[in-house]
């Protein structure tokens, strides 16, 4: 039992890399907390945090130990909070973590029906473009693109199938051209995307006939955020590269015009994933089913991947 309450001392610092808010949140002394700590380090034989006057860290066995011991506690956390209740009361806090291109798209539709119909629900939204590894980072779902998802976590589509697509500003296209062929973007300024994940350039990807080209695009702005990439694209500073929902309301409104539509690649779309032991967790099933009410164009299905005969292509690279 000491261990225990130690572990659950050890994960709270470590997510919080500060004794004081772990402590705080616990509801302990800091002086506390750290001698909890101490003491499970001591019984380990490991140092597991390094600490200092401004900063607590992990070192390489407290991180093996905090990836092993957090998922275990969640669904720890995940029991107790059923049986508090109801097993179908929808309750407690649902962590999601979601690119920002992803959140008009797919959690502002949902967001407001579902908190009214659940009252006893809270959501907790991490937005940031990298890929999260939902199980250590502590979040119960996240949304991505679905060839970004391991194949041993539960992927629920949340958009139909969409295309990638090559867009700029009339005024860019005045004082440049228009390119005709994917190789023509070398001859222009585009804004480079520069993935989290890598740190790599993003290759824009076409396909054409069956056959597949990556173009290694240049130009004097790089930015690891999608909706940087679009308000650049929009002041006329070079041509973007993005999912087509992003697009469409500019493109409607004249301040932006598609080029390379014939060359356009089409992915299986945005999906939510999540370990397959928190699929009957109620606050889960809550949000999947508001997506399945909310969200335009979306059946019942779910899905890992596109089903054979799909058009969808599944990009090899793509991370984002």
């Amino acid at each position: 039992m000491n261990d225990l309450r130690s572990a659950v001392a050890f994960i709270a610092v470590a997510e919080r890399r500060s004794f004081s808010a772990a402590a705080r949140s616990l509801g302990v002394t800091a002086s506390a907390l750290s001698q909890s700590v101490r003491g499970l380090e001591q019984r380990l034989g490991l140092p597991l945090l390094v600490r200092t006057t401004r900063s607590v860290s992990l070192t390489e066995p407290g991180r093996r130990l905090y990836e092993r011991l957090r998922p275990a506690l969640r669904e720890a956390d995940a029991a107790l909070e059923e049986a508090s209740g109801s097993a179908d009361v929808v309750q407690g806090t649902l962590r999601l973590t979601l690119g920002r291109l992803t959140v008009p798209l797919v959690l502002d539709p949902v967001l407001r029906p579902l908190l009214e119909q659940h009252p006893r629900l809270s959501i907790e939204i991490s937005v940031e473009d990298r890929f999260v590894d939902i199980v250590s980072e502590g979040f119960d779902a996240g949304v991505r693109l679905s060839e970004a998802i391991e194949p041993d976590l539960t992927a629920v589509r949340l958009t139909p199938p969409f295309r990638l697509l090559v867009a700029g500003a009339p005024d860019y296209f005045a004082r440049r051209g228009r390119p005709e062929r994917p190789s023509a973007l070398l001859e222009h300024d585009c804004i480079t995307y520069r993935m989290l994940s890598t740190g790599a350039l993003y290759a824009w990807e076409f396909e054409r006939r069956g056959q597949e080209q990556a173009i290694a695009v240049r130009g004097r702005i790089t930015t690891n955020d999608g909706p940087s990439m679009l308000s650049t694209g929009l002041q006329g500073l070079g041509l973007v590269y993005l999912h087509e929902q992003a697009l469409a309301p500019h493109v409607a409104s004249g301040r932006l015009e598609l080029v390379l539509e014939d060359y356009a690649v089409t992915v299986p779309g945005f999906f939510l994933y999540f370990p397959r032991l928190s699929a009957q967790q109620p606050k889960l099933r809550a949000f999947i089913d508001a997506a399945r009410q909310h969200l335009v164009g979306l059946g019942p299905a779910t899905s890992r991947r596109p089903t054979p005969g799909s058009t969808a292509r599944r990009p090899k690279r793509r991370r984002r």
